[in-house]
Parts: C-alpha cells; sequence; structure tokens
C-alpha cells in the first residue's frame, strides 16, 4: 500500500521546526542536508543560504514529514497559506491528547480537541510555524483513516 508523506516549504526556518516537531512525536530524524551538501561548480550555493536546510525528514509511524527551506533567490513561500492541512490519526484519546496540546504550544487553535458531531474526537490548529494540522481518533478506525 502506498504511504502518504507530507512536505512543507519553510523560509528558513525548518530545522527550527522540525526540531520542535521532534520534540512532539519523538523519533530521529532519517536525512538532514543542508545546501552546502549539494554545491558544486554547475549548482553554487550563495553563502547565506549553505546552512538552511535541502532536505530533513523525520519518520512519524510508518509515514515521513518532509520539509526544506527555500532559497531566497526562488522568493518567499506563504506560510499562513491556507488550501492544505496535515491530518493526523491518532490510535488513542491520549495521544490525540497529546499531539494537540504539543504541536498547538504556542499557535492558534482553530477548533479546540473535543468530541465532534460526526463521532471522532477531532481538533484543528494552526501551529507557531504557521503549519495548519488537524488531529483525530476515531475508535471506528483506531487510528487508521
Amino acid at each position: 500500500m502506498a504511504l502518504i508523506n507530507p512536505h512543507i516549504n519553510f523560509n528558513g526556518n525548518a530545522e527550527e521546526a522540525f526540531l520542535f516537531y521532534k520534540s512532539v512525536f519523538g523519533g530521529e530524524f532519517v536525512k538532514i542536508m543542508r545546501f552546502k551538501d549539494i554545491s558544486s561548480p554547475e549548482f553554487p550555493v550563495a553563502e547565506n543560504e549553505a546552512e538552511k536546510i535541502m532536505h530533513i525528514a523525520l519518520p512519524i509511524g510508518q509515514n515521513i514529514l518532509m520539509a526544506n527551506d527555500v532559497p531566497e533567490s526562488m522568493g518567499r513561500v506563504n506560510e499562513n497559506e491556507n488550501r492544505s492541512k496535515i491530518a493526523i490519526s491518532a490510535a488513542s484519546r491520549e495521544e490525540a491528547d497529546k499531539l494537540f496540546s504539543g504541536l498547538s504550544a504556542g499557535g492558534q487553535i482553530e477548533v479546540p480537541i473535543t468530541d465532534s458531531p460526526w463521532g471522532s474526537y477531532f481538533g484543528m490548529f494552526r501551529d507557531k510555524f504557521g503549519i495548519e494540522w488537524m488531529v483525530d481518533f476515531d475508535p471506528k478506525y483506531n487510528g487508521k483513516v
């Protein structure tokens, strides 16, 4: 079965965001590449971009959350866009509470986590980096959508 692995673009703070996500989810990064790691005569990297994240990956269950910093030469990304969210299907109410509480710290809660009219335990927020998340636990699916 295919997996869906979210990928986020940041404006120079991917490492800070992913250290925060790691503190909530746990685990270890499987890959961290900086732009200096891919610098070559064919692909020169500006000094101010060298330490920025070219690729970072954090396993979460069987999925991988990935990101990069967008080089300044490519323009800024809109970190407060509202067309997409990262949805987490928790395995229990306790896990849902832990993830919701941890990831929403310093952010804006849009929908407090509570029992929803459709039968799941659900909440929604924008984290302190501007990324939107939905956390859900549905006992009918036991953490699987």
